[in-house]
């Protein structure tokens, strides 16, 4: 396990209205072309072993962060009986479909289904770059606010728990950590942010990851 404390610096405290000032400055302001030049992905712990399959399936979720002093972020537990991912720790979201108008309303339709958050509530204020996944997906984040004041109820079949984790912990590079399992016989790292109980990994860590480069350090 190897934490990535270069500057051992926590961010500074955001309210909401300064995320939401920094979130539009530093964020894409419309959808990100799926070929984005140094989109980040899977790979990037592990150059020269990810191979990623030809037609990445294009899936899209919402990050969450919720508008409370201080802020959180809304993240699902995924039910442990479904075909891919069972049990992780997600954000909202899923495969965009063609009936949808682009990753935004595909994120928005997939968290109403998964959780029931009403769109009033949902403020969106930019996109990060795609995330690929060894797993055969391209994935774009939609970053939005979210008001207090929103009832959730999960979809039982998908989701097993929603929770929200402080952003400031999130934000806070000496809690990203590089994490490794051996899959068919090698050695794979991923970013890992444990979190009490909750263990954040893998593509959810990575996406998180992403956000913390595009705010703080890009």
């Amino acid at each position: 396990m190897n934490s990535l404390s270069a500057s051992n610096m926590a961010t500074p405290e955001l309210d909401a209205a300064a995320f939401e000032r920094l979130a539009r400055a530093r964020l894409f302001a419309t959808p990100p072309l799926l070929n984005e030049p140094h989109s980040p992905g899977d790979d990037d712990l592990n150059p020269g072993l990810s191979k990623f399959p030809s037609g990445l399936r294009h899936a899209a979720v919402l990050v969450p962060v919720i508008a409370r002093r201080p802020l959180s972020v809304l993240l699902t537990a995924r039910t442990d009986h479904l075909p891919s991912h069972a049990g992780q720790i997600a954000f909202p979201g899923g495969k965009v479909e063609s009936s949808d108008t682009g990753p935004l309303a595909a994120a928005l339709r997939e968290t109403r289904e998964e959780i029931a958050l009403d769109e009033a509530f949902i403020e969106p204020v930019g996109y990060l770059p795609p995330y690929r996944t060894g797993t055969g997906y391209i994935i774009t984040p939609s970053v939005a606010l979210v008001r207090p004041g929103f009832k959730l109820t999960a979809n039982a079949e998908e989701v097993a728990d929603v929770f929200e984790v402080p952003f400031d912990f999130l934000m806070n590079e000496a809690n990203h950590q590089i994490h490794s399992r051996v899959w068919s016989g090698t050695e794979r790292h991923f970013y890992a942010m444990p979190y009490g109980e909750r263990y954040i990994w893998g593509a959810t860590a990575g996406i998180i990851r992403t956000l913390y480069r595009r705010l703080f350090v890009a």
